[in-house]
Parts: structure tokens; sequence; C-alpha cells
């Protein structure tokens, strides 16, 4: 073989082997594409996984607030919006509006109740007051009578006025507007007595206004005053408490021993 052939022959093996490396390494390029993320491949970034938001704890539902409503005081159960004694109303009284059968069976009495116009007073809480102390059993309940309630054509009717005008309605007893009275069947109670009470009843202003109730509704049923039996004893509700009660103990009930109203 001629030095030609020998050089064609070098060649030739030069490149067979040039060939072959150049294969080798695009085979080993493609290999690297494709197990590289495919997004590298078209020039993008890959977004990041999502991440999953932790678990919501469920919200409790608020709990109702429940607002304790306290029991009404002294004044309100007696029907008082305020202490404040006008001297006098309007001269005239309202009927409070409302009826009730009686409780139980005895002598039965109907009431109505009436207050002055002009008076800070809650009517349907006064003629509440009114018939609940009347029908109590350690009041005329006791001696057999009971009460129902009208706005119509009454037995006994309870009225609550300012001083000058208990004053004009109890005449001829003369009263100065700070004593209560009978008057026919009409239980005259002076607002300055509502309010205040006595001296002796200071402690207690819901006892006094039950004793006024008592004594006055006593006198229309017929009963006349008595006096106190002994010292220490409780003064009897036809006792005129409201000029004095000693030597005798303050006492708002016809038969105190009874079992109260629930």
């Amino acid at each position: 073989m001629g030095l030609t052939g020998q050089v064609r022959r070098l060649r030739r093996r030069r490149l067979r082997h040039a060939v072959a490396t150049l294969a080798a390494g695009v085979l080993v390029t493609g290999c690297a594409q494709v197990s590289a993320d495919p997004a590298a491949r078209t020039g993008t970034s890959s977004p990041p996984p999502p991440v999953s938001a932790p678990p919501t704890a469920a919200v409790a539902q608020d709990a109702p607030v429940v607002t304790a409503v306290p029991p009404p005081s002294a004044a309100e159960r007696a029907g008082l919006r305020s202490d404040e004694v006008v001297d006098r109303g309007t001269g005239g009284t309202v009927v409070v509006p409302g009826s009730a059968p009686a409780p139980t069976a005895g002598r039965e009495r109907r009431v109505r109740v009436e207050v002055e116009g002009g008076l800070d007073v809650d009517g349907q809480a006064f003629a509440d007051f009114v018939l609940e102390t009347l029908n109590d059993p350690r009041g005329w309940p006791s001696d057999g009578w009971t009460f129902s309630r009208t706005d119509g054509q009454a037995d006994v009717v309870v009225v609550l006025a300012s001083p000058q005008t208990s004053a004009a309605m109890c005449r001829p007893l003369q009263t100065f507007g700070k004593l209560s009275c009978r008057q026919g069947p009409r239980a005259i109670l002076t607002m300055y007595r509502w309010v205040h009470g006595t001296d002796e009843y200071a402690h207690d202003l819901t006892a006094y206004r039950q004793y006024l109730v008592n004594h006055e509704v006593g006198h229309v049923l017929g009963h006349g005053h008595v006096t106190c039996p002994a010292p220490g004893e409780l003064a009897p509700v036809m006792q005129q408490q409201s000029k004095q009660v000693a030597p005798c103990v303050p006492n708002a009930w016809v038969e105190p021993d009874a079992e109260a109203a629930p």
C-alpha cells in the first residue's frame, strides 16, 4: 500500500473516532435533558408546589347572652316610679283597666282600682299589689272573704290620691293629706303615706303598704278601730298603726300565722 492509501485510512479512522465521540456527547446531553424538569426545556420556571392550608378549627357559635332580670324593688312592686309626692294631681281619678276572677271560694267582693291623674304611678303594678295583698291568706281571706278585680261596677273601690285630693275626698274627716280613710265603698290611700310610710315601718315599707290596704278595706268590710291589746304583741290590723304602733309590734295582717301566699 502506498503512502497515499495509508493517509486515507488514517483520515477515515480519525473521522470515525470523531463521529463516535460526537454521538456519545449527544447521547449524554439528551439523557440529562430528559431527566431534568420539563419546564427547563421550555425556558419557563416551575411554580412552587401548592402549600396546603392548615386545618381550620371550627368557630364555636357564641353562646346566647342571658341577662338576669333583677326582681322588682319594693317601690316598683307598689307601682311607684319615683319617690316624688306632688301636693295635688289633676284632682280626678282614672280607673285602672283590667279584671281578674277571685282566686278562691268565699264571700266575694269586686274591687275596682283608681289612681289620681298626675301621679308618677304605674297603675297596673299598683292594682296588682292591691289585689295580691287582699287575696293573701294572711289577710281577709282568713275571715272568709275573697276578692275579684273589675274595672266596672264594684263593691270596693281602692283609690290612690295626692295629699290635697285625698284630704278633699276624706272630708268631713280631717286627714291633712297624711292619713288615709274610708268613705262609703272607697278606701282612699294618700300618696304621702304610700311613698313614705311611717317611722315605725321604716324598715319594711312593703309591710306598711300591705297594712294600709288591709286596714282601709277592713273598714269597707264593716270593721272599726281597735287598740293595742298588750305591750310586745302584734298590732291588730284594725289598730290605727299610721298614728302609732307602740307598745305593740307592727303587723300588716288579719291572721299573720296563716300560710303566706306563694
